[in-house]
This record gives C-alpha cells, structure tokens and sequence, in this order.
C-alpha cells in the first residue's frame, strides 16, 4: 500500500509540473515501499539519491519558471526548496554514514505532508501568474 496517492487535488494544472509532482510522489512511495519491506542498504540509497537529484532538478525547473515570467513570489518559494533541499540532503547524509533508522516512518511522513502542503499551498499560489503569462 503507498504511503501517498496523486490525486487531482495535487494537480496544478500544467503539465511538466504535475509530471513531475507524480514522479516525486512515486519516488517516496518506491522509498516507503523499501523500507517497509526491509531491503537493502544498497536499494534505499539508490531511491534515496533518486529522490535527492529529481527533488533538485524540479526546483530549477519551477525557477526556471518564475525568472522566465517574473514571477514576484520567487524568492519565497526558492527559500522553501532551499529548506527542503538541505533537509533531504542531511538524510542522505546520515543514511550513507550508516543511520539507516533516519529513514524511519517519521522522515516519511514528514516528506509526504511537506510534498502535499508545498504543491497545494505554496505551488498552487504560482498558477494564476504562470497561466496569465502562458506557462500550461
């Protein structure tokens, strides 16, 4: 059973950002399903860089938006990636310096709600001015 489910909800309503909102949440699920079956070390780092590299090149893709369209919201919403990278950087980090219990129920549940609460508060707020500007 996944962690968390795509939903219509979720969708912004242009098609490359909710790709890859899909993709993110199929990552944490592959990472969810990982550690509840136990796998390996070697697996869960392996989803866990995944996750890491595609959260980055998501956000540039997003930032690569707002410079393209002046979004006047930009920078806010860069500091709320920039958190979020670290975060996730600092587990990976302890993860391959052998804390595999960083990976715990509680890292995942705070990755799904950030990942709900960003792309329906903080990402739905570009919408109007990226449509207006003719980013779908």
């Amino acid at each position: 059973m996944p962690l968390m489910t795509w939903t219509e909800k979720m969708s912004v309503g242009i098609g490359v950002i909710d790709t890859d909102h899909q993709k993110l949440v199929s990552m944490v699920n592959e990472l969810y399903d990982g550690i509840q079956a136990g796998k390996g070390k070697e697996k869960l780092g392996s989803v866990l860089d995944a996750l890491v590299d595609y959260t980055k090149m998501h956000f540039a893709r997003e930032e690569k938006f707002f410079a393209q369209t002046a979004y006047p919201e930009a920078a806010a919403h860069q500091k709320e990636h920039a958190a979020l990278t670290k975060q996730v950087a600092d587990v990976q980090g302890k993860f391959k310096a052998g804390a595999t219990s960083t990976l715990s129920l509680e890292v995942m549940n705070f990755l799904k709600n950030w990942l709900i609460t960003h792309i329906q508060g903080t990402d739905k707020k570009y919408v109007p001015h990226l449509h207006q500007k003719g980013v779908k």
